[in-house]
């Protein structure tokens, strides 16, 4: 006949449960006290837990739901400090600055605008006259046609 083991197995049990508990519940308090923000799945992953025992556990997602709770809302983008920001006057200066340069690449948009306008004209002009030697190269002359390597 075998012998019953079952109450060392229960006992294990009861056991592994406590660490586990205990390690959930001085991981949330650690968190806290850090400043942590504390929710069940950055719970789970510090305690080395199971998301799914976590919600089993009613008093430790009390607790959780209590210091998400407390904490103030996190702002979407982090704050820059004060320090770092740039002065209205910088700020200023920046949007003179970038005017500028849109202002000097608008008008060299329009030179170039232009000067193509006028070599296209010219082009088509010759064309229309009948110069057979008006090419698309600049010395006017056709190009020298190199065969495959």
């Amino acid at each position: 006949m075998r012998a019953d083991n079952t109450r060392h197995i229960l006992a294990a049990a009861r056991q592994r449960t406590e660490q586990t508990r205990e390690r959930a519940t001085s991981t949330l308090r650690r968190m806290d006290a850090a400043g942590q923000p504390v929710t069940l799945g950055s719970l789970a992953r510090q305690a080395r837990v199971s998301r799914s025992w976590l919600y089993r556990q009613h008093d430790i997602r009390a607790q959780i739901e209590r210091l998400h709770d407390r904490r103030p809302p996190q702002p979407a983008t982090p704050v820059v400090p004060s320090r770092q920001r740039a002065s209205s006057t910088s700020l200023l200066r920046r949007l003179e600055a970038a005017t500028d340069r849109i202002r000097h690449l608008e008008q060299e948009n329009q030179q170039l605008r232009d000067a193509l306008a006028r070599a296209l004209g010219g082009r088509r002009a010759a064309e229309i006259l009948g110069h057979q030697d008006s090419r698309d190269t600049p010395s006017g002359q056709s190009p020298k046609i190199i065969g495959p390597c």
